[in-house]
């Protein structure tokens, strides 16, 4: 199940939500899918955005369950400066 999870969010990334947030400097990397959850690195314009959460909470999260009811809340770790 985690690789198709995984597979449906990587679309849902590359055509919906990195486009979004591309209009802002910012990038959403798929990290990883374990049990169910979702986890992404949100970096470029979205690293230290106040806005960053809301996008999260009420973009990102709303995509993914829509998509994949299954997947539990995304969770995000920064982006690093490599």
């Amino acid at each position: 199940m985690s690789e198709e999870l995984m597979t449906k969010v990587q679309e849902l990334i590359d055509n919906s939500i990195n486009p979004a947030v591309a209009g802002h400097g910012g990038f959403v990397q798929l990290v990883d899918v374990k049990d169910n959850r979702v986890y992404l690195q949100m970096g470029g314009g979205c690293q230290g955005c106040g806005a960053a959460d809301i996008t999260l909470k009420a973009g990102i999260e709303r995509m993914i369950k829509e998509v994949t009811p299954q997947a539990r809340i995304p969770t995000t770790r920064p982006a690093s400066n490599d």
